[in-house]
C-alpha cells in the first residue's frame, strides 16, 4: 500500500465520469481498513451535513471514505429547477461506477475494498451500481433510501446490504420491505425507531452511523476481490 500517498485531511479530487468532471472530498487514513463511497440523493452534494457526519463516524473507525458529488454545477442547477436528474438512477450510477473505478485506479485505493453508502434516490443509484459491477463493490449501506428505485437490478445485486430505515417513515419502509423480497443477496433492514426520513431526531443519525459502522466492517473486514 503506498502510504506516503494517505491523507490525514480530506483533499478534494476531480473524478472523470464520461462527458464530465465530478468533485469529491477523499479521505484516507493511515492503514485504512477500506474506503465507502458516499452516493447522494434527493438534490443533496458531497456538503450534506447528514452524510458528512457519518462519513466522519466511519473515518474515526479507520474506514477511508468519498464522498461525491454526482451531479455538475450545471446539472445541480437544473434539478434544482425540475428535480428530474435526482430520480436518473442510470445516470447516478454510472457515475458511481466512474467514481469506484477511478479509487480502484488510485494508489492509494487500489487495495481497499469498497463499499457504497447510498441515501435517498442515491441509495437506487447505489445499488444499481452493484448490480452491473458487481466485483467493485463489497457491500451496501442505504439510508432513508429508494432501493425500489433499482427495480429489475435488485435481483442481480451480490454485496451484503443493509437498508436502513427511520421508524416514523411509513412508506419508505414499505418500498424497503418490497425491495428486499426481490433482492437474493444477504440483506437485513434496521428500523431506528421514531426517526423520520432525514433522521434529524436526537440520536437517530449516530443510530446510524453505527450501523453502518458495524456492517461495513463485518463485510470489508478484508481486501479480497468479489469474486
Amino acid at each position: 500500500m503506498h502510504t506516503d500517498l494517505r491523507h490525514e485531511s480530506s483533499v478534494e479530487v476531480r473524478v472523470s465520469a464520461g462527458p464530465v468532471i465530478l468533485k469529491g472530498d477523499l479521505f484516507i487514513p493511515q492503514h485504512a481498513r477500506a474506503v465507502v463511497l458516499f452516493a447522494h440523493g434527493s438534490g443533496s452534494s458531497r456538503f450534506s451535513p447528514r452524510n458528512v457526519m457519518v462519513a466522519e463516524s466511519l473515518q474515526s473507525a479507520g474506514f477511508g471514505t468519498l464522498l461525491m458529488d454526482l451531479l455538475t454545477h450545471d446539472e445541480e442547477a437544473f434539478d434544482a429547477r425540475t428535480g428530474e436528474l435526482r430520480f436518473d438512477v442510470q445516470l447516478l450510477s454510472e457515475r458511481v461506477i466512474a467514481a469506484a473505478s477511478w479509487l480502484r485506479e488510485r494508489p492509494a485505493t487500489s487495495g481497499l475494498a469498497i463499499g457504497y453508502f447510498g441515501a435517498s434516490t442515491g441509495a437506487g443509484a447505489a445499488l444499481v451500481a452493484a448490480a452491473h459491477r458487481p466485483e467493485l463493490v463489497r457491500a451496501v449501506v442505504s439510508r432513508g433510501g429508494r432501493p425500489d428505485l433499482a427495480g429489475d437490478a435488485l435481483e442481480l445485486v451480490r454485496a451484503p446490504t443493509l437498508l436502513i430505515v427511520g421508524g416514523s417513515d411509513e412508506l419508505v419502509i414499505e418500498l424497503n420491505q418490497q425491495a428486499m423480497m426481490a433482492m437474493q443477496c444477504e440483506r437485513r433492514l434496521e428500523i431506528v425507531p421514531d426517526a423520520s426520513h432525514l433522521f434529524e431526531e436526537p440520536g437517530a443519525l449516530q443510530h446510524v452511523a453505527v450501523l453502518a459502522q458495524r456492517w461495513f466492517a463485518k463485510h470489508l473486514s478484508d481486501n479480497k476481490e468479489v469474486e
